[in-house]
């Protein structure tokens, strides 16, 4: 289900934890298979739990209380952009509205050729480098304007 670098690296995420304290890697876990398959089908939940030797429903719990772990299929590419407080008031409402000009969709859609993927998030905990956005969980990219929405977009083509 997995490939053999990504059960690698859940191996030594597993390493950290007591031996019978293995589901404790559940979270890194997910990361990785969703890292390697883009979402969390239901069979890849259920192989992780196998895996760490854990009740299914408790990974689909993790799974399914945070934001960062997608449970249906996403773009190659997932903006999420914040919209909480700070950054709404610096922007991002309209960072978001250039964003759905662009690539063509609303909030929560991804476009019809399956590379974006568009949300939105509460706080980042970077409200001085706001208005902001994540690229796929990992990039967080800030000061945003149109013109460099435009920019990030383009070297994501």
């Amino acid at each position: 289900m997995l490939t053999s670098d990504s059960l690698a690296q859940i191996d030594k995420e597993i390493a950290k934890y007591p031996a019978d304290q293995k589901q404790s890697a559940v979270m890194s876990a997910l990361r990785i298979a969703q890292i390697e398959k883009r979402w969390l089908s239901t069979e890849l939940m259920d192989f992780i739990a196998h895996y760490l030797g854990m009740p299914a429903i408790a990974v689909y719990e993790v799974a399914s209380f945070y934001n960062m772990y997608e449970m249906h299929p996403v773009g190659h590419h997932k903006i999420t952009v914040c919209t909480n407080l700070s950054c709404t008031l610096v922007g991002a409402l309209d960072i978001v509205e250039h964003l759905k000009k662009k690539l063509g969709i609303q909030i929560g859609e991804t476009t019809d050729d399956g590379k974006f993927t568009l949300r939105e998030s509460e706080c980042m905990g970077a409200c001085g480098d706001a208005p902001l956005c994540t690229l796929n969980n990992h990039k967080m990219l800030s000061y945003l304007t149109p013109e460099k929405i435009d920019q990030i977009l383009a070297e994501l083509e």
